[in-house]
């Protein structure tokens, strides 16, 4: 049965998505949480929709072990501090292939989802409401904090799906507006031409 979860996937990418991510949800499960599963799956459906797809050369056991050290990199799995917590060395000998495979493939995944550590659409949630970029919003033209907006901005930016949550410590403004502000989302830095 195939798996999907999240975005569509192309239907000539659905056994490579399948395939992965079996081998990615279950050392997941063996070996860190559900929170990285479900990363390891939102990168591998991102790469299952790049045309052309990397993940259409070379073995599924070396991208599902690129895709969860990707996931690791971009949340500090490798921090002590963290849990859960893994070394580069640890997660390559737990999923059978060498550090230098493994972080080909991990630099292949970066650059084509011009990724970059702290991500906010790849975050694990403990992280989340610690990461600036994770809060970062257009409003009337200007990059605010959403943490440091009124509550009317925060809930119009949360309902657009540009910020995680609302923050509770966030006080209400007094005064409306007549006029909705124009909110997108913040940009990023440069990463490159769009592929």
């Amino acid at each position: 049965m195939a798996v999907r979860r999240g975005p569509a996937i192309p239907s000539r990418m659905q056994p490579v998505f399948d395939e992965i991510v079996a081998l990615t949800d279950a050392f997941c499960r063996e070996h860190l949480n559900e929170e990285y599963a479900d990363i390891c799956r939102r990168l591998t459906a991102a790469l299952c929709r790049k045309r052309p797809s990397p993940l259409l050369q070379g073995q599924p056991r070396t991208w599902a072990a690129g895709i969860v050290y990707t996931a690791g990199w971009i949340n500090f799995l490798s921090d002590p501090s963290q849990t859960p917590h893994m070394t580069q060395k640890e997660l390559a000998e737990k999923i059978g292939v060498s550090t230098s495979t493994m972080a080909a493939r991990k630099r292949t995944i970066e650059d084509a989802l011009r990724l970059m550590p702290m991500d906010p659409a790849y975050m694990v949630s403990s992280l989340t409401a610690e990461n600036p970029l994770a809060w970062m919003i257009e409003v009337n033209g200007f990059v605010i904090d959403a943490r440091m907006a009124p509550s009317e901005i925060q809930k119009i930016a949360y309902e657009k799906g540009l910020i995680p949550f609302i923050p509770a410590d966030v006080e209400s403004s007094s005064g409306g507006h007549d006029e909705e502000p124009d909110i997108t989302e913040s940009p990023k830095e440069p990463r490159g031409p769009a592929a």
